[in-house]
């Protein structure tokens, strides 16, 4: 891997790993609606301007559908549910949860194209929910029913983003991934307006809570995107993924550093073991037809 290459993966780790404590700042004060809605809509429009810039063509009458089914799969549904989460759970939690997308899939996948389920893989979707279990049991946060919920919730995003990939290899294969990066967002944010209007603001909104919230959407969504891409064109598909073993880390560094949240050795077992998860469902010992993942930070 060249250096520059090796950079653009640190960087990316970070600001997708940034992306869980900007949750947990925001999510506390708009709710789960509006720091989703603001995250989508920022990002979409940020991302709208720069391919009319570049004179990309977005193909709105053609692929609308596709944005709007994948806006609400990959954006709309999973951001609200990591930011209900965040309102609860430290941001390496939800982090770790996110880091399983790749094993349900792997599932999804099998159940929905067909793909084999191998016994590696199965392997992995066993020790994965057994290190969310075991973090959300014997982490350092007291385990409660609101933990519990909020618990479930990063589960249920995870799981929407592997189906998300499954939709977009069955349905958008033939959509550039910036036009479909670009729509899913300007989907998402359709979507997720008339939720956000009727749940108001559940706190005091500052310049600071602003600031970040435009962080979480230009920086974790439209720059993250873009050097996604990028590191996808340069690297591959799968080389590109191991920035998912990555984001957990920066995400429990970030929390530790900014937030004072703790960090544990029952904290490090748990995200140890759906790293390892991860690694067994990605990296497969045989080459394998690999689809280009639309989302594996959040």
């Amino acid at each position: 891997m060249r250096s520059a290459d090796l950079i653009r993966l640190l960087i990316l780790a970070a600001i997708w790993g940034a992306s869980f404590l900007f949750m947990r700042i925001v999510a506390p004060v708009l709710g789960a609606f509006w720091t989703a809605e603001a995250r989508v809509a920022l990002a979409g429009v940020a991302m709208l301007a720069f391919m009319l810039m570049t004179r990309r063509n977005m193909d709105f009458g053609k692929h609308w559908k596709q944005y709007l089914m994948l806006g609400i799969l990959n954006s709309a549904l999973p951001f609200s549910l990591f930011s209900y989460a965040a309102m609860t759970l430290p941001a390496g939690y939800s982090a770790i949860v996110n880091a399983t997308s790749p094993l349900w899939g792997a599932l999804v996948g099998a159940l929905v194209l067909g793909e084999r389920l191998t016994a590696r893989k199965m392997a992995g979707l066993v020790i994965g929910v057994t290190g969310v279990a075991f973090l959300v049991r014997l982490g350092p946060v007291a385990f409660t029913s609101q933990v519990l919920l909020a618990a479930l919730a990063c589960v249920g995003a995870a799981i929407c983003y592997g189906i998300a990939g499954a939709y977009s290899k069955k349905k958008s294969a033939g959509i550039a991934p910036a036009q479909m990066a670009t729509g899913s967002q300007l989907g998402a944010a359709l979507v997720l307006f008339p939720f956000a209007a009727a749940s108001p603001a559940t706190g005091t909104v500052t310049p600071f809570i602003l600031l970040i919230a435009a962080l979480l959407a230009l920086l974790c969504s439209a720059v993250a995107y873009f050097i996604y891409f990028r590191l996808i064109a340069d690297l591959g598909p799968t080389r590109a993924l191991t920035v998912t073993f990555l984001i957990p880390l920066f995400a429990l560094a970030w929390g530790a550093i900014f937030l004072g949240e703790t960090i544990n050795a029952n904290t490090l077992i748990g995200c140890a073991l759906v790293v390892l998860a991860t690694w067994l469902v990605v990296f497969q010992s045989a080459p394998a037809p690999v689809s280009v993942p639309d989302k594996v930070g959040s």
